[in-house]
């Protein structure tokens, strides 16, 4: 693996949004919070406090970091879904990285993502091609995003974290839960 960074590679998706694309993110995005929870099963303290990568977070942090994220994803779609193309509020999540509840057991975090998920993976298969064509406004990125396209780059966020610590367990081989 040449960039522990992108265990999957970046997220790249050009050209519209097949239904097959849809099926597949929206699926990711329901494993998610099992893919996940398996991913840190087993773990102990001194495994959950190991950093993914050099000057990466640990593998705490990332969980509770994809329930702050996800959480604001739900947020954003919310707001896209009930707005005219909102301009969304960006975190700063390396600061929120540093913040106590990233300190916190990791339970609280795979509640948090099991929650979010329980409410958006509804709200995900409810959405017609109208309501998938909605934007939203991101200002760091200077552009406008599609819900459609959004689906996708939620789904493989999921699974790039996931990836960094089933790569971690496996570079320093830790066993995989049976």
């Amino acid at each position: 693996m040449d960039d522990l960074r992108y265990p999957l590679g970046r997220f790249e998706h050009d050209g519209p949004v097949s239904d097959a694309d849809l099926a597949g993110w929206i699926a990711d995005i329901e494993a998610l919070p099992a893919d996940l929870r398996a991913a840190v099963a087993g773990l102990d303290d001194a495994h959950l406090d190991t950093p993914y990568r050099p000057d990466g977070w640990t593998v705490r942090q990332v969980v509770h970091h994809v329930g702050d994220s996800h959480l604001n994803a739900l947020a954003r779609f919310k707001l896209a879904l009930t707005e005219d193309t909102p301009t969304i509020k960006p975190y700063k999540e390396a600061r929120w990285a540093e913040l106590a509840d990233h300190a916190l057991p990791v339970e609280p975090g795979l509640a948090l993502v099991d929650a979010v998920h329980a409410r958006w993976v509804p709200i995900l298969r409810s959405l017609d091609r109208d309501a998938l064509a909605r934007t939203y406004v991101h200002p760091e990125k200077a552009r406008t995003l599609a819900l459609d396209w959004t689906v996708g780059m939620y789904a493989w966020h999921g699974r790039h974290h996931v990836a960094h610590i089933t790569a971690l367990r496996e570079r320093e081989g830790w066993s995989a839960p049976s």
